[in-house]
């Protein structure tokens, strides 16, 4: 038996050339070959390419996450300046006025704002028991 070398490099039987035989003994290494890079390929491949688009849904879950948490501390801050305000201006209509903000957003944001040092509150009083 000839080696694949031998085989791609020439057709040469006995000495003589066999166009024929050598030709599909030829073909029939290179699509075995061909088979079975395509194969592993395509299994790689098509592993990898659910790799990379589990990594980046996990990566846009991850970018969300983020978001979300910015926003929420963002709209606590802003709660406790709206309640601030609300102590400045003395009540909620002139608050209301003076941020150009309506009543109801106003109520909202002092609501939250109290939910947060409720909030607060609890964690201090079970950090401070024993």
């Amino acid at each position: 038996m000839r080696s694949t070398a031998s085989v791609l490099s020439g057709p040469v039987t006995n000495g003589k050339r066999n166009g024929i035989a050598d030709f599909w003994a030829r073909a029939r290494l290179v699509m075995i070959l061909v088979m079975t890079v395509q194969s592993s390929d395509r299994t790689l491949s098509r592993k990898q390419k659910l790799q990379e688009k589990q990594r980046r849904q996990l990566s846009v879950v991850d970018t969300v996450d983020k978001a979300e948490g910015k926003v929420r501390k963002a709209e606590a801050e802003l709660a406790v300046a709206v309640a601030e305000a609300v102590q400045v201006f003395g009540d909620e209509q002139s608050a209301s006025e003076g941020l150009d903000m309506p009543v109801e957003a106003i109520r909202r944001f002092v609501a939250m704002a109290q939910d947060e040092a409720a909030g607060a509150d609890d964690v201090t009083e079970a950090v401070a028991k024993p």
